[in-house]
């Protein structure tokens, strides 16, 4: 957490007068404070119930709806089951659930509810596991978009050369930004031995990327007598675009924003290790005479 984020729990631990000890409190990983953990998720999910909105990257102000639900003196508690009453929060619990496809559908919050009860806890944990995914993801992209091209372009190299492209940082912070030529922002070896390389076109768009753009990049791919290019973007990809790559020689990667943010977890590029936990089984070789 940051900017007025951690302004907002400073307040908050001042309000309830809490001690050192309860503060420092922590989850069962040790590595974060219970209490900030619960203060970052009622965050998430006013904005889910459009309670709360963001203003910019690690600020936020309450909305007309929650200044409503504040001036209501009749309210006691506000909780999950409370925010239940708002569709766009009902949206985003229910848009989890329907991720996964062993969850069968129901007419109801209660028979939702019957269902998770029902489950092992290594399945409960893996939904858990999901939806925090999910929610990193789309901060992360939202995180991207506030900064400048040359930064997107520093993130993409690091992501590179964390999937095992690039060669030296070095040499892949020279090639790529540097290029710009014909639809081509760099270029990466493929490996570190330099066998072959690798066009990139990096854009941090918000519209979608129509077949056009794709175009121009498969002819600057042809112009280099090239077969293999890199399309990265914080946006998505048209139809049409997504079929044309299916229907030229050239090896074009579409790599759009909820795939890119989804490798930047999985490379560990821009994020960082707060929870780890080790599901374990019998080892039933070991248990033999």
């Amino acid at each position: 957490m940051n900017g007025y984020t951690c302004f907002a729990v400073e307040c908050i631990y001042s309000f309830f007068n809490l001690t050192h000890e309860e503060r420092k409190q922590l989850l069962p990983s040790g590595k974060q404070a219970i209490f900030d953990n619960r203060v970052g998720w009622a965050k998430t999910y006013f904005k889910k119930a459009d309670l709360l909105e963001s203003t910019k990257w690690g600020y936020f102000k309450i909305t007309q709806k929650g200044k409503k639900v504040l001036n209501d003196n009749s309210i006691q508690e506000i909780d999950a089951k409370f925010l239940k009453q708002f569709p766009e929060f009902i949206d985003f619990t229910n848009n989890t659930k329907k991720q996964h496809n062993h969850l069968l559908s129901s007419e109801s919050d209660q028979q939702l509810e019957e269902i998770e009860d029902n489950e092992t806890p290594q399945e409960q944990l893996g939904k858990i596991y999901l939806k925090i995914r999910e929610e990193l993801k789309k901060e992360l992209l939202e995180n991207i978009k506030q900064y400048s091209p040359n930064f997107f372009e520093k993130l993409v190299i690091d992501l590179l050369i964390a999937m095992g492209y690039g060669g030296s940082r070095k040499e892949a912070g020279e090639a790529v930004g540097q290029v710009n030529d014909g639809g081509i922002d760099g270029i990466i070896k493929e490996d570190r031995l330099g066998l072959d390389i690798i066009y990139i076109q990096a854009k941090r768009w918000e519209n979608t990327v129509g077949r056009p753009e794709i175009q121009k990049f498969a002819g600057a791919l042809l112009g280099k007598q090239a077969k293999q290019g890199i399309f990265i973007t914080t946006s998505n990809f048209s139809k049409e675009a997504i079929e044309y790559i299916t229907m030229i020689d050239s090896e074009i990667i579409l790599i759009d924003g909820e795939r890119l943010s989804a490798l930047l977890i999985d490379y560990n590029v821009g994020v960082s290790l707060v929870e780890s936990y080790a599901i374990k089984k019998i080892d039933n070789d070991y248990f033999t005479e």
